[in-house]
């Protein structure tokens, strides 16, 4: 028999126990040994359940029980998570996290010293939710190297943005339904502006490149600036709004990596993942491109995930899974400003949107004009191919001076 423990019992903890429960004996089979939950670490109580007799308040109750075999943390958040992972490894005991904020923050540390002490530190969860992607780029694709990963990480602004292209709805309505619905915090400032999947692609990164990618060294937007007159030119252009997470390994060696929202074209797999769902693409040198989609969020789905984690950890209690990613190098992230990329520009002239346009081609002689329904007097909407983020933020200031207003810019996908 594992024993294990599982901290926190809220969504996800509460999810573990139902799959572990309700799949007891397939899971059993898989693991090859019946996988027992001696603690449940919780600060509420919960006479209610059948297994309310495990939980305790007390984290050091785990910590000195040598029964304990691994730790689950399904808490989220940086503290005390880190502390209790940093206990549990010191103490020979393994740890499975589906906490994204703690392994995009502290994953390397964590790594290497569960690699020192011949232990697991796994988190397949963390990323995709029910979505495999860790051991697939640990092991599947394993002898390919991987050039590029692009992902819609975060299932709220994705049903968001689907409701703005599909119905018309306003960000702010959207955001409400997306909130009414359950599909967002009461708090979702994480999701839209950008954090949520800030830390999914750094922990892909140091994954796929083996360096540690710190969240806060990566250039993120949100979705709070996209109208819907932005939505009607990305269909007019051929394709649609999302908000990608995108990592990429330069020829000078350095990480290309930032979150923000893209055009994406209708030919590219990641145009049609909607709704709460999430999709991540992988680039490989031998396979091309793979794709990955599913629900990344949710109850059942990342419990499933960190089941998995458990059961691999069982079956490898003496042969350590190999994970690893180093500490960061200094200036391993390319600088944004120098990132190269084809953009489109949202403008407000004072005049026509001919008048419009004809001062945007002043300052970029090779824009090409989009021209969608509805169009607002003065409104225009152009591309750019082949700017640095500096050239373009230098162009758009030059714009502004000659009196047209630069409502927004969005980077052109090129996956």
């Amino acid at each position: 028999m594992a024993n294990i423990a599982v901290l926190g019992h809220g969504v996800v903890g509460s999810g573990v126990m139902e799959v572990l429960l309700t799949h007891q004996e397939s899971i059993t089979r898989r693991a090859k040994e019946e996988i027992h939950v001696k603690h449940i670490l919780d600060l509420r109580d919960f006479p209610q359940l059948p297994y309310q007799n495990v939980f305790t308040k007390d984290f050091d109750k785990i910590l000195k029980d040598p029964e304990v075999k691994i730790v689950v943390e399904c808490m989220g958040g940086l503290e005390p998570a880190y502390s209790y992972a940093k206990a549990s490894l010191t103490n020979g005991k393994s740890f499975v996290t589906s906490n994204k904020e703690l392994v995009a923050a502290k994953g390397a540390e964590l790594i290497a010293l569960a690699q020192k002490n011949n232990l697991n530190f796994l988190f397949e969860a963390s990323v995709g939710g029910g979505i495999p992607i860790i051991r697939p780029i640990s092991q599947c694709l394993a002898a390919n190297e991987v050039s590029e990963i692009a992902g819609i990480l975060n299932g709220t602004t994705n049903f968001i943005l689907t409701k703005m292209i599909r119905e018309q709805m306003g960000f702010q309505e959207a955001l409400g339904l997306a909130q009414e619905l359950g599909y967002a915090e009461r708090d979702p400032s994480a999701d839209v502006e950008g954090a949520d999947a800030c830390r999914k692609i750094c922990i892909l990164a140091s994954l796929a490149f083996g360096t540690h990618v710190y969240p806060e060294k990566v250039h993120t937007e949100g979705i709070t600036k996209i109208t819907l007159g932005d939505v009607a030119y990305a269909g007019a252009w051929g394709g649609a709004i999302k908000l990608i997470g995108m990592v990429k390994m330069q020829d000078d060696g350095k990480i290309a990596i930032l979150v923000g929202p893209m055009f994406i074209s209708r030919e590219s797999p990641l145009c049609n993942v909607d709704d709460v769902f999430n999709g991540i693409l992988v680039r490989g040198d031998a396979t091309g491109d793979v794709v990955f989609y599913g629900k990344g969020a949710g109850k059942l789905p990342t419990a499933s995930a960190v089941v998995a984690d458990v059961i691999d950890c069982v079956k490898h209690f003496k042969a350590r899974k190999y994970l690893y990613w180093e500490d960061a190098k200094p200036d391993y992230v390319a600088p944004f400003e120098g990132m190269k990329g084809d953009f489109f520009v949202h403008v407000q002239g004072p005049g026509a949107s001919d008048q419009a346009f004809a001062a945007a081609q002043a300052v970029f002689p090779r824009a090409a004009r989009i021209i969608r329904k509805d169009e607002e007097p003065g409104e225009a909407g152009f591309t750019v191919a082949g700017l640095t983020q500096a050239e373009l933020e230098e162009n758009l200031e030059r714009l502004a001076e000659a009196g047209v207003e630069v409502c927004g810019r969005i980077l052109i996908s090129d996956f």
